[in-house]
């Protein structure tokens, strides 16, 4: 379900200040707030920032893949998205503001060609002196204004932001905020907290938020101005001010420290972008990607709320010394309680390079009355150990190296195929995607790069007489990125192997660092091709065989930002073809389909995604609280039916079908933790893409029987 937030393509993976206050107001306090407002100190661009604002522009117009013409109509665009970021929700802008900054709307450009970085400042002062005086109002009169709200009355809250409108005046923006402070307090309410705990909770969040706007600086401002620019381009070219550019270093050099999580701004939220394959948070199996951190304790018991807070300073919070825990309080997407807390105890830890390494395991499955081994082998990132290799050592770790032995041992097994499991896999190193693709086909190009100049650069494995011929099938989901789309694209334009699974993320571009007099600049440069020369940006792979995923539904992929460079195509290259797959793949659907309509875990799996795509539709919600609490349990009641349900089939089938059959509903696990075993989706995606091998090698063998009896 959506929360009341923004759904705006966030561009700053890591470090992205987003300032959206969370304060509000009832019509009432009107009079009062007018004779109230302060005045205060406003900021000012330094002659480093203006410098480094001429700066930016010249190498976003010379590097940046994206040509994107300096003038009116980019001034406009990104006078729009300024306003946007500057005051997401729209609750503290008006149409009598948003009027007086229109003599801005076609300067900005030559502003900031300039170095003149006036304007900015003033719309962003502006904000500043709202906010403030606003949050200022509310802490004074939070008891009493809790008090005025009315959960009897039927009215509703837009919780989709592309509904949302700049108010008229501010009468319209202290309604609009009367709304939220109701929605808040109802939200809490369900979660049975008291009036007093509410009042405490609420008093402590909007005196942290208050601190902190008044703590913001000119880095700050400019920081939020040049990647409001910046994501005009493409969601992954960003600007980080000294100081963040100094922490994303840190984070880039621990990511394998602390709890193994990515994490980047969402509006008021520290959002879950992804989680590290084999670090804490990964094992510990309950944080989820599009997780909202609320609260963050060090002890289980004091939490802190980190609502409205910048991302570094969650990230501070979050980040501890190996061995010690740390307890995140989240909210999640698909639930019917906006604010319904669950609390995650991680213990802080380093992840090793070799629990990021590829694994195998052996699937024995019962398949035409016959027992057959399936191969799986595990990468959860394509690494490489650079500071080895420079070394001069011979045993330098990488991924190529150690799927070649675990295709060798798989082999000494005798399995009749090999499952390649990119789920989760978020890229990594280019060089050696390139090389793994040369461990399943003999010889060929790999992918193409077609720089911001145009030039298209293939890129070629070496040789290999010895390659693994048998057959291959690769698994990807929402989570496979980059590197991992480059191999799963290879494969199936090779012929090679199916691909099974879920439609992947969809990045097909490539970002390089330049560092500035103020502050450092990540620029998106080339975008990579198949060899069939579709691109798999934006759109990413799309499996021959595609699986539901708790994922689909969700925020998740390059298609969710609105900024997203689009999909194109250049001309393919030759390349060999090893199989005709699609003439099998409308009778493997077929028989998959057949399979799977009685399987447990997949109607379960179905179930889930029905109601979590319920809530993802969601435009409103009713701030009666009668109404809102009957919502709330219709929800728990509905999830409860589906897992009784998925409980009775398991159980049943158990008890009924033969004992050969039974492994068709039974799943393997290859993380192997008791968390992630009650999440039944990663066993049956993994039980059902080896079903599916075994279906393409028999089909494709029949095929070649039938062809060889007609002779």
């Amino acid at each position: 379900m959506k929360k009341f937030r923004t759904n705006i393509p966030i561009a700053l993976i890591f470090y992205f200040l987003m300032l959206n206050i969370s304060n509000v107001y009832s019509i009432d306090n009107v009079e009062k707030i007018e004779d109230d407002f302060l005045d205060i100190e406003s900021l000012s661009a330094s002659i480093k920032q203006k410098r480094t604002s001429k700066n930016i522009v010249n190498k976003l117009k010379k590097r940046h893949y994206k040509k994107y013409i300096f003038d009116d109509d980019l001034s406009s665009d990104l006078f729009d998205k300024y306003l946007e970021n500057l005051d997401p929700s729209k609750r503290y802008f008006s149409q009598v503001e948003i009027e007086r900054f229109e003599k801005y709307r076609y300067l900005l450009d030559d502003h900031v060609k300039k170095g003149n970085l006036q304007s900015i400042f003033e719309i962003f002062n502006e904000y500043r002196n709202i906010s403030i005086n606003y949050l200022n109002n509310l802490i004074n009169n939070l008891e009493s204004k809790l008090n005025r709200l009315d959960f009897t009355v039927d009215e509703k809250i837009i919780i989709d932001s592309e509904e949302l409108n700049w108010q008229l005046n501010k009468l319209g923006i202290l309604d609009r905020n009367r709304k939220i402070l109701k929605n808040t307090v109802l939200s809490l309410k369900l979660e049975d907290q008291s009036d007093i705990q509410i009042l405490e909770t609420l008093s402590k969040r909007f005196k942290n938020q208050l601190n902190r706007i008044k703590q913001l600086n000119n880095d700050d401002a400019f920081q939020l101005f040049m990647n409001s620019l910046t994501e005009l381009y493409d969601p992954h070219t960003n600007y980080f001010s000294p100081k963040n550019s100094e922490n994303f270093n840190i984070n880039m050099r621990l990511s394998l420290e602390g709890i193994g999580a990515l994490l980047k701004q969402d509006g008021e939220y520290v959002q879950v972008e992804r989680l590290i394959t084999a670090g804490p948070a990964d094992k510990q199996g309950q944080l989820k990607p599009t997780d909202k951190i609320v609260s963050v304790s060090q002890n289980e018991k004091d939490f802190v709320d980190v609502v409205g807070w910048r991302l570094d300073e969650v990230v501070d919070l979050i980040r501890g010394k190996k061995g010690t825990t740390v307890t995140l309080g989240v909210i999640s997407e698909t639930e019917s309680n906006s604010s319904k807390i669950k609390k995650i105890k991680i213990t802080r830890n380093t992840v090793k390079l070799e629990e990021q390494s590829a694994k195998k395991d052996i699937l024995n499955i019962e398949y035409q009355n016959t027992n057959h081994k399936i191969g799986v082998i595990s990468i959860p990132t394509f690494y490489m150990d650079f500071e080895a290799y420079n070394s001069g050592s011979k045993n330098y770790k990488s991924t190529t190296r150690d799927v070649e032995k675990l295709i060798k041992e798989i082999d000494e097994e005798d399995a009749e195929a090999i499952i390649i499991d990119l789920r989760g896999n978020g890229g990594g190193s280019l060089p050696e995607v390139i090389q793994l693709i040369g461990l399943f086909v003999e010889r060929g190009p790999a992918v193409q790069i077609r720089t911001s100049n145009g030039r298209i650069i293939p890129q070629n494995n070496y040789p290999n007489k010895n390659y693994y011929n048998k057959p291959i099938t690769v698994l990807i989901d929402k989570l496979s990125a980059s590197a991992s789309e480059i191999f799963a694209g290879a494969i199936q334009d090779y012929g090679r192997g199916l691909i099974v699974g879920g439609k992947s993320f969809g990045k097909g571009t490539v970002q390089q660092f330049t560092e500035l007099d103020h502050g450092s600049l990540k620029i998106t440069e080339a975008m990579f091709y198949r060899i069939s020369g579709e691109s798999t940006q934006h759109r990413g792979v799309t499996p021959d065989i595609i699986l539901p995923s708790l994922y689909d539904n969700q925020e998740i992929g390059e298609d969710s930002f609105e900024t997203a460079l689009p999909w194109d195509s250049v001309k393919s290259l030759r390349h060999k073809i090893y199989s005709n797959f699609k003439s099998i793949i409308p009778e493997l659907n077929t028989i998959h389909k057949n399979r799977i309509s009685t399987d447990p875990e997949y109607i379960y799996l179905t179930d889930r995604i029905r109601i979590n795509e319920d809530y993802k539709n969601l435009i409103s919600l009713t701030l009666n609280e009668s109404d809102r609490r009957f919502f709330v349990e219709n929800d728990k009641k509905s999830r409860e039916e589906i897992k009784n349900k998925y409980e009775s089939r398991k159980g049943l089938v158990k008890n009924n079908l033969p004992e050969n059959e039974v492994e068709k509903v039974e799943t393997t696990d290859l993380n192997n933790t008791e968390e992630k075993s009650s999440e039944n989706e990663i066993d049956f995606h993994l039980n059902e893409a080896a079903y599916i091998t075994l279906d393409a090698i028999y089909l494709q063998n029949s095929n070649k029987l039938v062809k060889l009896q007609s002779h």
